[in-house]
This record gives C-alpha cells, sequence and structure tokens, in this order.
C-alpha cells in the first residue's frame, strides 16, 4: 500500500512539474509563476477537499457509485450566484470581489448545510437516507428556482453570470486560496478523530455499535464535514460533479483495501492527478477555450455508466 502512495505521490510531483514548467520562457519567470502556482495550488486543494469528503461519503451511504452531489450542495452554489446577480445585479460587491464573493459562497452553503442537515437527523432519527433524499428534493428546488431566475434575467446580466457557473482554475485569486487552505487546515483538524472511526463505520450501524461507537453522532459529524469540504472546494472554483466519482473509485480499485487511511490518500492523489493532467490538456491543445470541467463530465459520465453496469448486480 505505501509503496502505491508513494508511486502516486511522484506522479503527482512530475504532473506538478510539467504543468508548471512546460514550454516556460524563463524571460518572464517570475509573471509566468504568478500565474502557474496559484491555479496549481487550487487543484491541490480542491482535489483534497472533494476527494476526501467524497470517500467518506460513499462509506457513510454504503454506496460506491454516490456523491455529494445528492446533498443538493452545487445547485445551491449556482442558486447563490443566480440570485446575488438577478437582485444586486454585476455591480455588486459579492459579483467584483472575489474575496466577498468566496465568503458569501462559503458562510451561505456551510450555515445551510450545517442547520439543514443538523436539523434533518435529529427529526429522523439519524436515518441517513432520508436525509439523502431529503438532499435530492432541495437540489431540485434549488435547480428549479435558479432557472426560472435566469429565464427573466437580463441578457448582459447573464453573460456576465455565465463564467461564475462553470468550474475553472483560470481565475483563482491567492488571497481566496490562502484562505481556503486555513479553512480546509481547521476542518481537517476538527474532523480527524471521527475520520478513524471510518474503518469500523463501514462494517455497518451493529457492528459499530457493538465495538464502542456512537455511530448515530459520528455520522452526523461526518455528513456535516463532508458539505463543509465540498462547501470550501465549491466556492474556490465552482460545481465539479463527476470528479468525486472519478477519483474515489479509482482509489478503491487500486489500493482493494477496507483501511480509509490508504483511500483517502488515494483519492487525493487520484484527484490531483486528474485536475493537473486536465489543465494541461485545457490549456495546451484546446488553449483554454474549454472548461476542465467539460472534459471531466464526459469522463465521468462514461464511468459512471461503467460503474452501473459492474455495480448491476449490488444496485
Amino acid at each position: 500500500m505505501r509503496t502505491k502512495l508513494i508511486i502516486m505521490a511522484v506522479l503527482v510531483a512530475v504532473f506538478g512539474l510539467v504543468y508548471l514548467f512546460y514550454g516556460l520562457n524563463f524571460k518572464f519567470f517570475e509573471f509566468s509563476m504568478s500565474l502557474r502556482i496559484p491555479k496549481f495550488l487550487a487543484m491541490l486543494l480542491v482535489a483534497y477537499c472533494i476527494g476526501a469528503a467524497t470517500l467518506i461519503f460513499q462509506t457513510i451511504i454504503k454506496n460506491t457509485i454516490v456523491t455529494p452531489c445528492l446533498l443538493g450542495m452545487n445547485s445551491l452554489y449556482l442558486l447563490i450566484h443566480t440570485a446575488v446577480m438577478f437582485f444586486l445585479g454585476s455591480a455588486s460587491v459579492f459579483v467584483l470581489n472575489k474575496f466577498a464573493s468566496f465568503m458569501l459562497d462559503l458562510v451561505l452553503m456551510g450555515s445551510i448545510a450545517t442547520f439543514l442537515y443538523s436539523y434533518l437527523f435529529r427529526v429522523t432519527g439519524h436515518n441517513v437516507l432520508y436525509v439523502l433524499l431529503t438532499g435530492t428534493v432541495m437540489a431540485t428546488l434549488f435547480s428549479s428556482l435558479q432557472n426560472s431566475m435566469v429565464r427573466v434575467m437580463d441578457p448582459n446580466e447573464y453573460d456576465a453570470l455565465l463564467s461564475s457557473l462553470v468550474a475553472s482554475f483560470n481565475n483563482v485569486n491567492s488571497d481566496i486560496l490562502g484562505f481556503a487552505f486555513i479553512v480546509a487546515f481547521v476542518l481537517s483538524i476538527v474532523f480527524y478523530k471521527d475520520l478513524k472511526l471510518l474503518d469500523a463505520i463501514s462494517l455497518g450501524k451493529e457492528m459499530a455499535i457493538n465495538l464502542g461507537i456512537d455511530y448515530d453522532k459520528v455520522t452526523k459529524r461526518l455528513l456535516l464535514g463532508v458539505a463543509l469540504f465540498i462547501a470550501v472546494a465549491t466556492a474556490l472554483v465552482g460545481p465539479i460533479s463527476f470528479l468525486g466519482l472519478i477519483i474515489a473509485n479509482l482509489s478503491r480499485q487500486f489500493f482493494n483495501t477496507y483501511r480509509h487511511s490508504y483511500l483517502i490518500a488515494g483519492s487525493i492523489f487520484f484527484g490531483m492527478i486528474v485536475l493537473i493532467v486536465g489543465q494541461v490538456i485545457v490549456e495546451r491543445v484546446f488553449v483554454l477555450s474549454v472548461p476542465i470541467s467539460v472534459f471531466i463530465s464526459i469522463m465521468g459520465g462514461g464511468y459512471f455508466m461503467y460503474l452501473l453496469v459492474v455495480n448491476r448486480s449490488r444496485i
């Protein structure tokens, strides 16, 4: 296992160096690095947040073909940005100032997720399936409200809105990036003790309780952690729906173990490799004409169909 992790870490380092230095004109070294390093760090952070959150989410739900998108976080992100543009206009500080926009996304998505899912866990007796069903309904509601506002929006405002609705690493703000790293670091410390219980939780509720774990409280905290990690990644670059599905399942197939310390690390490394290679293709082959989220959606759709066929007997 450790050898595989070392190989993946080396691959991340190699692809990272390729991304940072390929085609570099050393006459403009400082300027080029000021553009490439923030994007590279953003890819590492997004892979960390989505890779860990998706694998934890799949273990809690006990299903390897689901993603945290079922909690409605992506739809909520689209609704927040559309509502800001619709009610405040393109001259709003939440549109022009990236730090204010990031804070708005983080606060609203984090607080709504915390309040909503804490309430749902309490009223449903910590039933995860009810929470999932409610998340799916909420996602549909958020999408319907967002589509309704888009239909009556001024075309110029809609044109300005489009760029924020598509995941992109091309406009990462270094100030936001530093704050996002701090938030992710604090969340990692807060939820570290719960992460160590994932191996036991994967055995099932009854077995976990027999091992002395307060199953309901731990799964509730972990699900809130998943929502907050997804909020950080989405607020930083936008919604990337299929990334978590791809990298979590690649990690499970590659490591083929129950130990979540390896699975989570593998998912994060796979996420870094996918994002770095994808961004190289976007910048060098398609000259930034196609966002990376398009490639990930195409790959993720095909991979999802493959997983459905392979796991059809267990669905």
